[in-house]
């Protein structure tokens, strides 16, 4: 497993002070209850689809088509595009909701199931069973997989892909900036808690660290102060290479949040004040650069 999808794992968990083997055992036998527990807090957010177009979608790819979603106003058109990068825990109620909200506010949203040529993951309740499925993703597919959504969304006739920008939450924080440093045609990004850092391994050889020179694009970054699984001072040297290199940027942090602050469905992680700055200052950068 690459340090950087342990990072994401363990994020996710209660929090508690781990060394490497209790996080192993424990990340290991956690079940749903703890990180892929169904949509029963009672925060969950469930966005209505008055006004919207939502549609579960199948895309084509170069090595057969995956499932995947969209929504966007059901009036008008063309839209800008919001790439949306789900957690690692596939095309779930979450996901789906982002991408609901995004549509909202008049965005054309779409998000690939990335995952979903070796499994349905809405569908494994032990992490154990999840883990080394995202482990096997690799990038080169990853960065296919969305260059195959983008596409997509261009023969819609309902995308302005002059106006396209990505956010993703959690191991999608990572798949945004991965995404990102490979498409310079993005207007904007957003990072809500990804790993930056990690060790290498044979699906993703280079952390995003190791691709700062490749962006271009504006990146907002959204993490928690108390997150136990993404090291702060990683993020901050991240954003500072950003800075070095000329790239618009922006770190918030947050002082009392953890990982997955932002996924109203995990009550042990979600902080509702927070989640909904975060949520403001995304669709504030996305119009600052373009996406709007």
């Amino acid at each position: 497993m690459s340090l950087d999808l342990e990072q994401d794992i363990k994020g996710m968990l209660p929090e508690k002070d781990f060394d490497r083997r209790d996080f192993i055992w424990t990340a290991l036998g956690a079940s749903a209850a703890l990180a892929v527990s169904s949509p029963v807090s009672a925060q969950l957010i469930t966005t209505d689809s008055e006004g919207l177009d939502g549609a579960d979608i199948s895309i084509p790819t170069q090595t057969g088509n995956i499932r995947g979603y969209r929504a966007m106003p059901s009036k008008g058109g063309p839209f800008p595009v919001v790439l949306v990068c789900a957690e690692i825990f596939g095309l779930d109620h979450y996901t789906k909701d982002v991408c609901r909200r995004l549509a909202k506010v008049g965005y054309y949203a779409i998000v690939p199931d990335i995952y979903a040529r070796m499994a349905d993951l809405t569908t494994i309740k032990d992490m154990a069973e999840i883990r080394p499925i995202v482990a096997k993703k690799t990038d080169t597919e990853l960065v296919a997989d969305y260059d195959s959504s983008v596409e997509f969304a261009r023969a819609s006739g309902k995308a302005d892909l002059a106006r396209m920008g990505i956010v993703g939450m959690c191991r999608g924080g990572r798949t945004s900036l991965v995404y990102t440093a490979s498409n310079p045609k993005l207007k904007a990004a957003v990072s809500w808690y990804g790993p930056v850092a990690g060790q290498p391994s044979e699906a993703t050889p280079r952390t995003v660290m190791d691709r700062v020179a490749e962006f271009k694009v504006p990146v907002l970054g959204l993490y928690g102060a108390k997150d136990s699984g993404v090291p702060i001072a990683d993020v901050e040297k991240f954003f500072a290479a950003l800075k070095a290199a000329g790239v618009p940027s922006e770190l918030v942090i947050y002082p009392e949040a953890g990982h997955g602050f932002h996924a109203d469905f995990r009550p042990d992680n979600y902080r509702k004040a927070d989640a909904e700055d975060g949520w403001n200052r995304t669709l504030a950068w996305l119009k600052k650069y373009g996406v709007a």
